[in-house]
């Protein structure tokens, strides 16, 4: 009776024995990204929330989103509870990559804080990408993937797996890649396909070329043959190789300096001037699993240090097949960026030393899928990418238009503390070099309406007489409207300066102490200085301020005299402004003799009503 009993316990722990050694096997296979093999021991393991979510990964991985979104979903409605961020990620794009874009934006909004609504985003592109495009698959080999297109004298460089491969690659169970060529037809075909350089391609995986105009210097990623141990994982990295011409074949390639056995780089890009080249990296500083770098080229072929292109490129996920048209324009593939559904190409285009927001290129260039390797062809309307769109990764070619599109920046102008609408304001629109483009005056509303153009940068400037100017500076990137809109506040000299007065008879006084002169004299006296000088101080402080300086006398003596001798202190009291360097457009100096007593007493006033009425006066025009 025990001798039963114990082969019957030892009946139900043999299949769970065998189910925890295959567990553990999948798990092996998973962590060292052998996501085929795994695939085939976690479908016949018993489902539990590890194994469900690992099988869902492969299949994730391996760009097949149809199950992926299927297993997510099942772990999604099996099991009450949070999961990690990056599953919440991988589950929405997922949705997306079979085109369930409600249940994606619903996901991505309740779990990663993103709030989209991929229809509204899709009406927003076809009014801002500034091309249209026509996409056709190009015929190379049919059944095969290929990918990573480079144009250079009419042939096109490809990667496509090796032809005679013996050895498989264990991430997807697909033989290791090759550089291939082909010359382009009129008839949107390849031809005269054959591997690209035997003195290049090797038994590991060659792809994403970069050559020089002159021919003689190219660029690619090589996986490195040997797995490198990184924290727990042995991972084989990719690096950038650089060959020469010589002999009618590349020479011996090198691997460039900043390459690692701890981190990969690929898809190397060369700038317009071939003085910087562009790549994808996951080194241990980038903003997520991949970000886009540059390194300075140098003259005596050594490289400058791994610049990151910063957070308006790079999010937190993948950033990589970066492309610099001639314009200097960075097309790049992201699954970060607001988009389709995997890897989308977007452009940024380059202004003030820095790149702008990227535009995703819309759902003529980008599908549920992944599409990367955006290339330019024989022509600036010509261009191809790669698209695992139909399952498998191939080579499509594409031709685009340019659109006529119209940017406005329109806005209200408002007083900063009364918040009150302000009518009559003029607002200027300058270039970034700083000259100016147009000028409207705001309507009864305080509105205004400008014309621009996409991808520059404007300062917009609001002038009105009594207040201080403001600007803003902004750019027009095509992420986002057609329209701007900038509310312009402007604050006035009496809000912003305790000297400056409005008073009851409509005028803006600036409030100095009286500047006193000899009799029937008009030189500036010390004191009389002094207190110019905080005149000077003030329209120093506010570059657009404009005054009339008056002059008043009593009026002991005849109206002739006084008019003269006031026009003369007058002019020496903007003298000496002009003096000190305020330029003279922005002072005017009028003489009033006895033409506008504050004390009106005509000839019998007192001393004191006298010296009341023989003042200097600055009232701000401006």
């Amino acid at each position: 009776m025990f001798r039963t009993a114990y082969i019957r316990i030892l009946l139900v722990l043999i299949p769970f024995a065998g189910t925890t050694q295959s567990l553990k096997k999948a798990n092996e296979l998973f962590e060292t990204r052998s996501y085929v093999k795994a695939i085939e021991i976690y479908k016949k393991l018993p489902p539990t929330r590890e194994s469900l979510m690992n099988l869902g990964d492969c299949y994730y991985y391996n760009l097949d989103v149809r199950n992926a979104a299927k297993i997510y979903d099942t772990v999604y409605e099996t099991y009450d509870e949070t999961f990690p961020e990056g599953f919440y990620f991988r589950y929405a794009d997922a949705l997306k990559g079979i085109k369930q874009y409600y249940k994606a934006d619903l996901i991505a909004s309740t779990y990663l804080g993103i709030s989209i609504n991929t229809e509204e985003f899709r009406e927003l592109l076809q009014e801002v990408v500034p091309y249209t495009y026509e996409v056709e698959r190009l015929n190379t080999f049919s059944q095969t993937v290929s990918f990573g297109p480079f144009v250079h004298n009419g042939e096109l460089i490809f990667a496509s797996p090796a032809s005679n491969a013996s050895k498989k690659y264990k991430w997807n169970d697909q033989p290791y890649l090759d550089l291939y060529k082909g010359t382009l037809s009129e008839e949107n075909t390849l031809d005269s396909i054959i591997p690209y350089s035997n003195a290049l391609n090797s038994k590991t995986h060659e792809a994403s070329v970069a050559i020089t105009k002159n021919g003689r210097t190219i660029y690619f990623s090589r996986t490195d043959p040997e797995r490198n141990q990184i924290e727990d994982v042995k991972v084989a990295t990719v690096k950038i190789y650089r060959a020469q011409w010589a002999n009618g074949d590349w020479g011996k390639a090198e691997p460039l300096a900043f390459s690692s056995d701890s981190y990969s780089v690929q898809h190397p890009a060369l700038s317009p001037d071939e003085d910087r080249l562009y790549f994808a990296s996951d080194m241990p500083v980038s903003e997520g699993s991949f970000d886009i770098y540059y390194v300075d080229l140098k003259p005596d072929g050594s490289t400058g240090e791994p610049v990151n292109l910063g957070p308006s490129i790079n999010t937190k996920h993948r950033e990589q097949f970066p492309f610099i048209d001639t314009d200097g324009t960075l097309y790049f593939s992201s699954n970060g960026h607001p988009g389709f559904g995997g890897l989308d190409i977007y452009l940024s285009r380059f202004e003030s030393d820095s790149f702008l927001s990227p535009l995703n290129l819309g759902e003529e260039m980008n599908s549920s899928r992944d599409d990367f390797g955006y290339t330019s062809g024989r022509s600036e309307e010509e261009g191809f990418l790669s698209s695992n769109r139909l399952d498998i990764d191939q080579i499509y070619r594409f031709t685009r238009v340019s659109k006529d599109r119209e940017y406005m920046i329109r806005g209200l102008v408002t007083d900063a503390n009364t918040q009150e609408i302000l009518p009559e304001t003029q607002v200027t629109l300058y270039d970034d070099k700083g000259n100016a483009l147009a000028t409207v005056i705001t309507d009864e509303l305080g509105r205004y309406e400008l014309s621009t153009e996409p991808n520059k940068t404007y300062q917009l400037e609001a002038q009105k007489p009594l207040y201080i100017g403001t600007s803003e500076l902004f750019s027009t990137s095509d992420s986002g409207d057609l329209t701007f809109n900038i509310e312009l506040k402007l604050e006035s000299y009496d809000d912003a300066e305790d000297i400056v007065i409005q008073k009851e008879d409509g005028f803006t006084y600036i409030e100095l102490e009286n500047i006193y002169f000899d009799l029937d004299r008009w030189e500036i006296k010390p004191q009389a200085a002094q207190t110019l000088d905080i005149l000077i101080d003030l329209l120093r402080k506010y570059p657009k301020m404009e005054i009339e300086l008056g002059a008043h006398t009593d009026s002991r003596a005849s109206p002739e005299y006084n008019m003269n001798l006031s026009q003369k202190r007058a002019d020496a009291a903007m003298e000496y402004i002009l003096s000190k360097g305020i330029s003279e457009g922005r002072i005017v100096a009028k003489g009033f003799g006895e033409t506008r007593p504050l004390v009106d007493c005509g000839r019998n006033c007192t001393e004191i009503q006298f010296s009341i009425n023989r003042r200097c006066e600055f009232i701000i025009i401006r």
